[in-house]
C-alpha cells in the first residue's frame, strides 16, 4: 500500500506540471501589461513601470518565469501579487470558505443523488422511477445561475415576507454552515442529477448479477440483499463519481459565490482574471489541481475497502 501511494504521487508530478504550465501560458498570452492595469484608467508612469516589470521578473522569458514560480510552489511559496501580498496570505482564508462551500455540495450529493437513485432502481419501471428521472432531466437543462435566483427569490423574498421567518440565508455566510445549505444545493444541481442516474443504471445491474440471485435463492431479506450486497459492489462508480467531482465542485464555485455573495476563491479567481493578477490565478488554479489529485488517490484507496478483492501491490 506504501509503495502504491507513492507512486500515485510521482505519478502526480507530471500532471501538477502540465496543468499548470497550461494555465501559465493562457495567462502569460494574455494581450496588455498587468502592470500598467495597476493604475486603471490613468497613465502609469514608464519609470514605474518598468522597475515594477523588472521587480516581478516580467521581462524575463517565459518558460524562465515559469520555472520560478514551479521551484517557489515545491517550496510552498506562490509568489506575491503585484500589490506585493503573498498569494498564500489572499488563499487562506478564501480556500477554506469555498472547501466549505464544495464539501456542503458534496454531501448533499452523495445523500440526494445515491438516495434518489436506490429509490428509482428498487421501483424500476413504476411511476416514482420515471418521475425520478424526469426530474433529474430538468435539473440538468436548468444553468446554476437560473436556479441560484430562483431559490433566493422564493426562499430569501417569498417564504420570508409570507411567514417572517428566514429559513435559509441566501448571502454571505454569516450564518455559519446554515449559509452554505442553498449555495451547496446550486453547486451541486446538476451533479446530483448525474449521480441519481449513475446509481440507479449501477444498482439496476448490480441486482441483476449472479450473486444478488443467490442471495434471494437462500432466503435473505430484501433490505439485507440490498445494503449488504447489491449497494456495496454498485458504489465503486459512485465513489469514482463523488471524488473527481470534489475538484468540479471547487472549480465551478465561481458562478455560485458571485450569485450568493460568498468570498471564497472562486469569487477571487474572478477578481483576478479580470484585475491580471497573474499569480494568484495560478496560484488558486495549482490549489485546485492538488486537491483534484489528492481526491483521485483517497478514492482509489477507497476501493479496497469497498471490493476486498481489490489489492495493491
Amino acid at each position: 500500500m506504501g509503495r502504491y501511494i507513492i507512486r500515485r504521487l510521482i505519478q502526480a508530478i507530471p500532471v501538477l506540471l502540465g496543468s499548470t504550465l497550461l494555465i501559465f501560458a493562457t495567462v502569460f498570452v494574455l494581450p496588455g501589461d498587468p502592470i500598467a492595469a495597476l493604475a486603471g484608467e490613468k497613465r502609469a508612469d514608464p519609470t514605474i513601470v518598468a522597475i515594477l516589470r523588472e521587480q516581478y521578473h516580467l521581462n524575463d522569458p517565459f518558460f524562465v518565469q515559469y520555472w520560478n514560480y514551479i521551484s517557489g510552489v515545491f517550496q510552498g511559496n506562490f509568489g506575491r501579487t503585484f500589490a506585493n501580498v503573498e498569494v498564500s496570505e489572499i488563499m487562506a482564508g478564501k480556500f477554506q470558505v469555498t472547501l466549505n462551500l464544495a464539501m456542503t455540495a458534496l454531501i448533499l450529493e452523495a445523500i440526494i443523488g445515491v438516495g434518489l437513485g436506490l429509490w428509482a432502481a428498487l421501483r424500476r419501471g413504476k411511476a416514482t422511477d420515471s418521475a425520478i428521472l424526469a426530474s433529474t432531466l430538468v435539473l440538468i437543462s436548468i444553468p446554476t445561475l437560473v436556479t441560484g435566483f430562483v431559490l433566493q427569490l422564493i426562499l430569501g423574498v417569498q417564504l420570508k415576507q409570507s411567514f417572517g421567518i428566514d429559513f435559509f440565508p441566501v448571502a454571505g455566510i454569516s450564518e455559519g454552515w446554515r449559509s452554505y445549505l442553498v449555495p451547496g444545493f446550486v453547486l451541486a444541481g446538476t451533479s446530483i442529477a448525474y449521480l441519481t442516474r449513475l446509481t440507479r443504471t449501477s444498482l439496476v445491474e448490480t441486482l441483476r448479477a449472479d450473486f444478488v440471485r443467490t442471495a434471494v435463492a437462500k432466503g435473505m431479506s430484501r433490505r439485507r440483499v440490498v445494503g449488504r450486497h447489491a449497494l456495496r459492489n454498485a458504489l465503486i462508480p459512485m465513489v469514482t463519481y463523488l471524488g473527481a467531482d470534489l475538484g468540479t465542485l471547487m472549480g465551478g464555485a465561481v458562478i455560485t459565490e458571485s450569485i450568493f455573495n460568498i468570498p471564497g476563491i472562486g469569487q477571487e479567481l474572478f477578481r483576478s482574471v479580470y484585475e491580471r493578477q497573474q499569480p494568484v490565478v495560478v496560484g488558486i488554479v495549482t490549489i485546485l489541481v492538488l486537491v483534484y489529485i489528492l481526491a483521485n488517490l483517497i478514492v482509489d484507496l477507497l476501493y479496497a475497502v469497498l471490493d476486498p478483492r481489490i489489492r495493491y501491490e
